[in-house]
């Protein structure tokens, strides 16, 4: 039964995917980020995160259509009659919540994408309401790996980025002081590309103060600087 229903709200899903990128807008490919000569880099949560969420649902679901028939169950025993009236009922409230949960995991899946420039990464997620937010290096502290029991199932993590300032979102608030990358099968390595890339960030960030700084003091700054210290010297010594 399940096979079939996944058919269905495969092809149902084709045309309700159609409506909204045609209709509501819902951006189809990755966002894009401001960069002159950069490469960049767009990936979406891996096909395991599509197994992970569809396996959350499909239990929850299966616990609902459970009970559903053993509702139905009962009242046919007690009522043959009105149980034959109410099968056609106590099949769609079954099979309807599986079609829509099916449609759900797919959009949520196909409107999540990670994007990474040279410079920052780029976040956006969400159907009715698209959130994006951009992160740049220099603003990341740090870089966590969460993984729970069913996500090690699946060979899947979740990346937790905590910034010191917060992203940018499109709608120009600030965002939370973390970024979430969800579901990707290489944690471990995009972890260890981010901290590199926050590294040269801050590293390059460092060079360019230093760079200003000593365009700053002239010769004649430091000519001052030299008689100051050779007078308290002398005040010193006295």
């Amino acid at each position: 039964m399940n096979t079939q229903v996944e058919r269905v709200s495969k092809w149902c899903y084709q045309g309700v995917w159609g409506v909204l990128t045609s209709w509501f807008r819902v951006p189809d490919q990755p966002p894009t980020l401001p960069s002159e000569n950069e490469e960049l880099e767009a990936f979406q949560p891996s096909e395991g995160f599509l197994k992970y969420l569809k396996f959350k649902f499909w239990i929850l679901l299966a616990i609902f259509d459970v009970a559903i028939f053993v509702g139905w169950l009962v009242i046919t025993v007690l009522n043959p009659v009105i149980g034959m009236i109410l099968a056609p009922l106590a099949f769609l409230i079954a099979v309807v919540p599986d079609m829509i949960a099916y449609l759900a995991i797919h959009l949520r899946y196909d409107t999540t994408w990670y994007v990474m420039s040279d410079r920052s990464l780029r976040i956006r997620r969400g159907i009715w309401i698209i959130h994006g937010t951009t992160i740049t290096y220099e603003n990341i502290q740090n870089v966590t790996i969460k993984q729970g029991p069913l996500q090690r199932w699946f060979t899947i993590a979740d990346l937790m980025i905590e910034t010191a300032g917060g992203g940018q979102s499109e709608q120009g608030a600030m965002s939370s002081h973390c970024g979430l990358i969800e579901g990707v099968d290489n944690a471990q390595s995009l972890r260890e590309m981010l901290m590199n890339r926050v590294g040269q960030s801050q590293s390059a960030g460092l060079g360019d103060d230093d760079e200003q700084l000593t365009e700053l003091w002239t010769k004649k700054h430091i000519e001052t600087l030299e008689e100051i210290r050779d007078l308290l010297a002398v005040r010193l010594a006295q």
